[in-house]
C-alpha cells in the first residue's frame, strides 16, 4: 500500500526540529524507559506534524476568530455611544 504523503500545515527550522526530536527521545527515554533511535523519533514527530498539529492549529485559528469577532463587537460598540445626535 502505498501511502500518500501529506504537507505538513506546519514547518519547523532545523533548530526547533531538533529541540523536538531531544525531547521525544528524553520522553520516551524517562516515562517508558524505550531508546528509540533518530528514525523512530523523526517518524513520531512526522506523526505530529501531519495527524495531530493541524488540529491545535484549526483550534487555536478558531479562538483567535472568536476573540477578534469578541473585540470588534466591543470596538463597534464603543464608536456607536461616541456618535453623536
Amino acid at each position: 500500500m502505498v501511502r500518500k504523503a501529506k504537507a505538513p500545515i506546519l514547518t519547523l527550522t532545523p533548530e526547533q526540529e531538533r529541540e523536538a526530536t531531544d525531547k521525544i527521545k528524553r520522553f520516551m527515554q524517562d516515562r517508558f524507559e524505550l531508546t528509540l533511535g533518530s528514525f523512530e523519533v523523526a517518524e513520531i514527530l512526522e506523526l505530529f506534524t501531519l495527524e495531530v498539529a493541524p488540529h491545535y492549529y484549526n483550534r487555536a485559528i478558531f479562538d483567535t476568530q472568536t476573540l477578534l469577532k469578541e473585540r470588534f463587537e466591543s470596538l463597534e460598540s464603543d464608536l456607536w455611544s461616541l456618535e453623536k445626535p
